[in-house]
């Protein structure tokens, strides 16, 4: 880039212009279309003096911009014009800082940040309509993601302390982290789209927050109605198909170099998931659909039990391949993945990223995991749903029990 300077220049206009129109649209009374790219080709240049020549130049351009906002505001005064609040003035100074960065750091960033900062001015309305849903149970839920990742997790000794190197109190609370801000987001987009969610998003929602709990809901809602038993086998069924694209997103993350050899069993499995999700699916009636309450994700309570699980499992599954082989880590999975699929997911792909075993044998592992999570989500619909729905549920989940096993039994090693 720096050899080409009409290319940084186009750049830094670009940019420029993207802000601008969407400030122009928005009405801005500081600056639109032709002052944003001013500001940003301000900043370029100003960056590009100071590289040559001094920093201070740039350090005067900022405070001529600042300088500039201040006149504006005035006149707006003298005129008795209404202000309506300091975004524009924030992205000024911002995209001022975007057009100097370019002359100094990656582009990709600044075109990143720019793409960031035109959204967040053009859904101005929706942002405000998501804050003014917040309840306190939200705001709760929040304010606990930030006490765990911001404040638990830094200060946590990123020490081993057994003998096989897998209890690292900050490499645990790290996995917490992952967990629940992947529920998180499920459960954010349940709030934001409320009574909008169709069965389909409600079971993909259901999946991304807790599976099992999705399970037990619509089980107790098939029960109280015999007339809703399709609805809600589908959107259990959905559940457990999104479930297991968790698991995927949890092996590409914690076991990226690995990720390839784990996941293409895993996804032939999940396509049947999928066939089933869509037979289902034509089956549905139209019809008014309510998602059952979820709760909130990032409890404090929760988010240490799971820390416990997880610390148990990884030390667990390191012991029984030390002592048994693969048989004990067999064992270990079936019995971790009756309730909870993401320990087991998580402490495999670390082990096999951290090559203590062969991805051939992580897969089948995290394969039997989820069958096992499929026999207890199962049974838990049987007993809770009545007879008539226990048998949809039983058929639905004994096809992808089979095809699991078969997978189990044909793809080579």
């Amino acid at each position: 880039m720096e050899n080409n300077l009409y290319l940084l220049l186009g750049l830094s206009l670009g940019l420029g212009l993207l802000v601008g129109l969407q400030r122009e649209y928005a009405s801005s009374k500081i600056a639109g279309i032709r002052t944003f790219p001013l500001i940003t080709l301000t900043g370029t240049i100003c960056g590009l003096l100071a590289k040559e020549l001094d920093v201070w130049i740039l350090v005067a351009g900022f405070l001529g911009v600042i300088s500039l906002l201040v006149i504006g505001s005035i006149q707006q005064i003298k005129n008795k014009q209404e202000g309506g609040g300091i975004t524009t003035e924030a992205a000024v100074l911002l995209m001022f800082s975007l057009g100097a960065y370019l002359v100094f750091g990656e582009p990709i960033v600044a075109v990143v940040l720019t793409g960031v900062i035109t959204v967040l001015l053009h859904f101005k309305t929706s942002l405000h309509g998501l804050v003014n849903k917040i309840g306190e149970q939200d705001l709760r839920a929040v304010m606990q993601f930030v006490l765990i990742s911001m404040v638990i997790l830094p200060v946590l000794p990123n020490t081993t302390y057994d003998l096989y190197k897998v209890l690292n109190p900050r490499d645990i609370w790290l996995m917490v982290v992952l967990i629940v801000a992947i529920s998180l987001c499920g459960y954010f987009a349940y709030k934001l789209f409320g009574d909008k969610v169709g069965a389909l998003l409600g079971g993909v929602l259901g999946g991304l927050i807790s599976s099992t709990a999705t399970t037990v809901s619509y089980s107790k809602m098939a029960a109280r109605n015999i007339t809703a038993g399709k609805l809600a086998a589908f959107v259990i069924i959905t559940a457990s198909t999104i479930s297991l694209v968790r698991v995927l997103i949890e092996i590409r993350i914690v076991s990226p170099s690995s990720f390839i050899n784990l996941a293409f069993p895993l996804v032939a499995e999940l396509a049947v998931m999928i066939v089933l999700t869509g037979i289902l699916s034509f089956k549905q009636k139209k019809g008014v659909f309510k998602m059952q309450d979820q709760k909130n994700p990032a409890e404090l309570k929760n988010a240490i039990m799971f820390g416990l699980l997880y610390a148990v499992i990884s030390f667990l599954s390191a012991a029984a391949n030390d002592k048994f082989g693969s048989e004990g880590l067999y064992v270990v999975s079936i019995l971790s993945g009756l309730t909870d699929m993401d320990a087991i997911t998580l402490s495999t792909a670390k082990m096999t990223e951290q090559k203590n075993i062969d991805a051939s044998l992580g897969w089948r592992l995290i394969l039997v995991a989820f069958l096992s999570n499929l026999v207890f989500k199962g049974g838990i619909a049987m007993i809770i749903g009545g007879k008539e729905f226990g048998k949809t549920i039983a058929f639905l989940c004994g096809i992808a029990i089979l095809t699991g096993l078969a997978i189990l039994y044909i793809w080579p090693f």
